[in-house]
């Protein structure tokens, strides 16, 4: 089966739209798929809080909304991709906030992707801290 952007739906554990509205349904929804693909409590934490804020991220500089997709991954290793329709990213590293910086401090790897199209950012995470 082919799922969003020509890729196999194989592994997916979430693929949910949110805005402001429903951050808070979204955390709680990352939470239970994580436990459920048998991430560590500690992992399961760091997961929530980094797809948090890259959400937060998304719903604030991305015209209001975003998209996440949460894959289990061969290894079982997590991956989790926050996108939005935004304009953007002007620089980076961007200075505002600390999300990205979050974000990347809890992953175990972090790619960013931005234009004027919007901005992608994955985040994966393995069973256990590196």
């Amino acid at each position: 089966m082919i799922g969003i952007g020509g890729t196999s739906d194989e592994g997916v554990l979430l693929d949910e739209g949110f805005d402001a509205a429903t951050l808070h349904r979204l955390r709680d929804r990352v939470a239970s798929c994580a436990v459920a693909a048998g991430m560590a409590t500690s992992r399961v934490a760091d997961i929530v809080l980094a797809v948090h804020e890259l959400a937060a991220n998304a719903v604030r500089h991305g015209a209001g909304a975003g998209r996440l997709v949460m894959r289990a991954v061969p290894g079982g290793a997590l991956t989790c991709r926050v996108s939005d329709a935004g304009p953007g990213l002007e620089t980076w590293p961007v200075r505002q906030g600390h999300g990205l910086w979050i974000a990347r401090e809890t992953a175990d790897r972090m790619t960013v992707s931005s234009g004027p199209g919007g901005s992608r950012v994955t985040v994966v995470f393995g069973r256990s801290a590196v």
